[in-house]
């Protein structure tokens, strides 16, 4: 038995199509968007940037005497460091404290004061010596760090509990095929509201409205991630594989029977990444938010930063960036057995 091979005649390259590589109107496409980047580099002033990079680093590598941003980072590591760990307390403001019953580790010292006083005779200042009994925890300043962060993971976990519960509703309404008649455009429209709203900005609103406290923060992280779920979950439907959807719509089921039973069991798995990943950009931004009043690590941010307690905001600096680490892997450990 033979088989035949149909072989195809190949032109001679001289026969060859070729495209042209550049043309005028490239070069013209190519110059305009050079004028454009110049002018917004200029605007952003991303030369003055380059400039002052370049200095710190002849500076680091022994090029310059001394240089803005070199002289900068510096003075950042020295305020820092060494971080705030134990926290002091005078005696005198602490109200029912058993001298006998101390907490964990904390003891009492007396330490010298110094006040500066105006004298009314002469009209000069003058300084006042003394002590203080004051209480040292020596862990002290560390764990209440640990515990606002904690405050700030809750905050981040209610706002994604309120993001998927708003969310799922308006994937539904969302969804083309399942939308019931005039929702899937006002669905769709709410999600980019909802989007488009900063969590910052919603946060700074929703403080006014309930006050310093970490329901702002619940809100604006709720609302501003449902936008994006509602999104996600609603294009999520519409790719789904139609054939199980059209078996269902054959014998009579429901559009919430279609859903539950044809389209959740293929979506889910991507569900659950969406879910955990807004998990994890929540903590993140619930540790910002905080600055507007909202709760968390980041109000307590805030107040050190402003009081130039710089010391304490290392502390706060290493915690979050310890969580978020532990954050990486954990949810990194849980999407590979989940999904």
């Amino acid at each position: 038995m033979s088989a035949s091979v149909e072989t195809r005649a190949v032109p001679p390259p001289d026969d060859w199509p070729l495209r042209p590589g550049l043309r005028p109107w490239h070069l013209l496409l190519l110059l305009a968007a050079l004028v454009a980047m110049s002018a917004s580099a200029q605007r952003t002033e991303i030369d003055r940037m380059a400039v002052m990079v370049a200095e710190g680093i002849g500076a680091a590598v022994g090029l310059r005497e001394e240089a803005e941003v070199a002289d900068g980072l510096a003075r950042i590591g020295r305020d820092l460091f060494p971080l705030q760990i134990a926290e002091q307390r005078p005696m005198a403001r602490i109200e029912n404290l058993d001298r006998d019953d101390l907490p964990w580790g904390a003891r009492i010292e007396t330490e010298q004061t110094v006040e500066t006083k105006l004298d009314p005779d002469t009209l000069e200042l003058t300084e006042e010596r003394g002590s203080r009994e004051v209480l040292v925890e020596p862990w002290g300043y560390l764990l209440h760090a640990v515990r606002l962060m904690l405050e700030t993971i809750e905050i981040a976990f209610w706002g994604t509990v309120l993001a998927v519960l708003l969310a799922m509703p308006l994937a539904f309404f969302g969804a083309r095929g399942l939308a019931p008649l005039g929702l899937y455009h006002p669905s769709r429209a709410l999600c980019s509201l909802l989007r488009a709203m900063p969590d910052l900005l919603a946060a700074l609103f929703l403080v006014l409205a309930f006050g310093f406290g970490p329901i702002a923060g619940v809100l604006a992280l709720g609302l501003h991630t449902a936008g994006f779920l509602g999104k996600f979950f609603a294009e999520d439907i519409e790719n789904a594989d139609p054939a199980p959807q059209d078996a269902l719509r054959a014998i009579g089921a429901s559009r919430l029977l279609v859903l539950r039973w044809a389209v959740l069991p293929q979506v889910l798995p991507s569900y659950l990444g969406y879910v955990q990943y807004i998990l994890e950009r929540n903590i993140r931004t619930a540790t910002v938010i905080g600055v507007v009043g909202a709760g968390g690590i980041g109000q307590e941010l805030k107040g050190r930063f402003e009081m130039f307690d710089f010391g304490h905001v290392g502390t706060l600096l290493v915690v979050i960036f310890a969580t978020v680490m532990l954050l990486e892997y954990g949810t990194g450990w849980l999407r590979r057995r989940l999904i």
